[in-house]
């Protein structure tokens, strides 16, 4: 990686894993200019996971789109509202569903049924008011 005040070289310095969040935290020192600062690496859920919807009647194939962690993001905080945090515990629970959903689809491919029933389930666990409201919005 480069500097992002001077464009050198770095060299990582601390590295810790963040595995509630899937992200790898990095401390990095400027080897030219010997600035420090911290950068967070995380997988792009965009290119990584496709959702597939099955083929509608008379068609050839489904369809593949890239997996959107903010269209996920939005409906959980909608379900969250309620609560007195409700920006930490969408963003929290998001990164939940992503990873639950990235260990039990092998292959990165999941349908949006698997996407519903995995944010519900995770819900349910959670505060079952928010999977009542994520359920309303939500067929299954």
């Amino acid at each position: 990686m480069v500097c992002i005040y001077c464009g050198g070289t770095t060299q990582v310095v601390n590295s810790r894993a963040q595995r509630r969040l899937n992200q790898v935290w990095r401390r990095r020192e400027c080897t030219a200019c010997h600035a420090v600062f911290t950068t967070e690496e995380a997988a792009d859920y965009g290119a990584s996971i496709v959702v597939r919807s099955p083929k509608a009647p008379g068609a050839n194939g489904g369809t593949h789109a890239p997996f959107s962690r903010d269209k996920l993001f939005t409906s959980v905080l909608r379900a969250v509202g309620h609560r007195e945090s409700p920006l930490e515990d969408a963003g929290a629970l998001t990164a939940t569903i992503t990873a639950k959903l990235l260990k039990s689809r092998p292959g990165a491919a999941v349908s949006p049924t698997d996407i519903i029933t995995v944010t519900l389930e995770t819900l349910k666990h959670f505060d079952n008011a928010a999977a009542v409201q994520y359920r309303a919005y939500h067929k299954g």
